[in-house]
């Protein structure tokens, strides 16, 4: 794995692979992008296409994407968040089976809300760490509507305003929207475990993610907010949707925000987020830094959600969900390639990424196209495994 930003050529890839790129910004889906496959330990792309910031944007007349362009990848925040929860696990400093209010007391006295009743009712048993991580907690993100998501928006949930401890303060005393283990809801739950975190280490989530993650990996562009001096580098989406001509705004990572969301907060680059995926890949250990066990690391990618409902459409057909990311389980079953054991998971702005065991596998796509985000997943997918080798 290169770990100094430098452009790797792309003729490890069938030519498809790197066409396939250049017409998705040729065609106006996306600004541009930067992209890196690796496999066996070999990198085989580390392509960058098109503008980093558009043509018009913040008045830039273009400024071209750069291998090492700095890219907000949202919910690719969480499978960082919930590797540095197990290794609290494996040191012994929490059980998954512990109730989150065990950790954090405002979690105590936990509702569900009833529907029938149009009230609250006492939850019959409370969320644990196991649920966070698996998103089974009964916590919602309040994309719906309903008075669950009324009391989210009222209580100001997930302001950048609000730090991790206020964050819970306002959240664990709502009515839960099912009751805890029973149901699939992608949600609050991993800015819940950013706080469990910061709990358990007495610090800053960004500088308990830097501890435990990001400096033993050396992804040194990875973090909460881009350095003044780094912030040419930061990639900006069109000005409004190429599809629905709607305005386009992403969070503010120029400025620090009071908000460090394990959920998705923070900034990156393809090749320090290819650090983690090779660690993964590793099983736990990467340039003889052992993050994390390697039966630990199988337990986090396997299935965690066997037979129960999934609300919503954010899981791909054909996959379950382990502990933090999606989980693929069979060659059918879904309409993009893929192996049974692939897991990964995307951010909102426009990014992805998986890893590919059996193939040993990773690839990355990091572009700031919001609302090309479900079209990215299975295009990008399609490209990448259209593109290698048996």
């Amino acid at each position: 794995m290169p770990s100094d930003h430098t452009r790797t050529p792309d003729t490890a890839l069938a030519p498809s692979f790197a066409a396939g790129l250049h017409q998705l910004v040729d065609t106006g889906r996306i600004p541009g992008a930067v992209v890196l496959v690796h496999r066996h330990g070999r990198t085989l792309a580390h392509l960058a296409v098109g503008q980093q910031v558009p043509t018009g944007v913040q008045g830039s007349a273009g400024v071209p994407m750069q291998a090492d362009s700095l890219f907000r990848i949202y919910s690719m925040t969480k499978p960082i968040v919930s590797l540095a929860v197990l290794q609290c696990m494996e040191q012994g400093r929490l059980q998954l089976s512990d109730p989150v209010a065990r950790h954090l007391p405002s979690f105590a006295h936990a509702t569900v809300w009833d529907s029938a009743r149009n009230a609250p009712r006492p939850a019959q048993r409370s969320a644990t760490v196991y649920d966070l991580l698996r998103h089974t907690a009964g916590l919602s993100y309040a994309w719906d509507t309903g008075p669950v998501a009324d009391l989210y928006r009222a209580a100001r949930v997930g302001s950048r305003r609000q730090t991790n401890t206020e964050l819970v303060t306002a959240l664990g005393p709502l009515p839960l929207l099912h009751e805890p283990g029973t149901t699939w809801e992608y949600s609050r739950a991993t800015d819940v475990l950013g706080a469990l975190l910061e709990h358990l280490d007495n610090a800053p989530l960004g500088e308990v993610l830097a501890r435990r993650v990001l400096r033993p990996l050396g992804m040194r562009d990875t973090g909460f907010a881009v350095p003044p001096a780094q912030a040419h580098r930061l990639a900006e989406p069109f000005a409004h949707d190429p599809d629905t001509g709607q305005p386009v705004q992403l969070i503010d990572v120029l400025r620090p925000a009071p908000f460090e969301s394990g959920g998705g907060g923070l900034v990156s680059t393809a090749a320090d987020y290819a650090r983690f995926t090779q660690m993964l890949l590793a099983g736990g250990t990467l340039d003889g830094q052992r993050l994390i066990g390697a039966h630990t690391l199988a337990f986090m990618t396997a299935n965690h959600i066997q037979g129960l409902p999934v609300t919503g459409d954010i899981l791909a057909p054909g996959h379950g969900f382990g502990l933090g990311v999606s989980v693929r389980r069979a060659h059918g079953g879904c309409p993009w390639p893929g192996s049974p054991g692939q897991y990964g998971w995307s951010g909102l702005g426009g990014t992805h990424f998986l890893v590919d065991p059996a193939l040993g596998l990773g690839a990355i796509l990091l572009t700031q196209a919001p609302g090309q985000l479900r079209f990215l997943g299975e295009w990008f997918a399609a490209l990448v495994y259209g593109a290698i080798d048996a």
